[in-house]
């Protein structure tokens, strides 16, 4: 093996199971977050001689990643859509959520600044770089994250962004 691809593997095994995780928070489907997470590291290995020198590219694979279970999450909407336009729903009201169930009801880049700050305790501005965001896009998704999730688990809101 040459160093590039000792230190590719080096990378993947110290990083894969973080990124699969976060993917997972967003989409809370294992498999899919591994697949997603599979295909974000493989353009990561077509791209490791220009990705391992930046000073972040761990940031790289994340933002990969999290753009790919956005597209994903965002074809399940419309395709959940499509499914309630052609038939009725008829199941109940689900009244005891727990924060998984209301993370769900998110839109799907709130969601992902939620993960990113609650569960991998991350700072807005590296959020931000991650996301491709400014940080007070970061803070407004935040900020209506838990404005909405306060609502559905019927909660105070405190508003303590850094």
């Amino acid at each position: 093996m040459t160093t590039a691809e000792d230190g590719y593997t080096w990378f993947f095994r110290s990083e894969f199971a973080v990124v699969v995780r976060t993917v997972y928070l967003i989409l809370r489907d294992q498999g899919r977050a591994q697949d997603i997470s599979q295909d974000a590291f493989m353009q990561l290995f077509v791209h490791w001689s220009k990705v391992s020198r930046y000073e972040r590219p761990e940031a790289w694979v994340r933002r990969v990643a999290i753009r790919m279970a956005i597209r994903e999450r965002k074809r399940d909407r419309l395709r959940a859509f499509l499914e309630r336009k052609t038939t009725e729903d008829t199941t109940p009201a689900v009244i005891g959520l727990d924060l998984e169930d209301a993370m769900a009801g998110l839109p799907v880049m709130q969601r992902a600044v939620v993960v990113l700050y609650y569960f991998e305790d991350r700072p807005s501005n590296e959020i931000a770089e991650i996301l491709g965001m400014s940080q007070s896009t970061v803070r407004v998704h935040l900020s209506r994250a838990r404005r909405r999730l306060a609502q559905i688990l019927r909660e105070e809101v405190n508003e303590d962004v850094d």
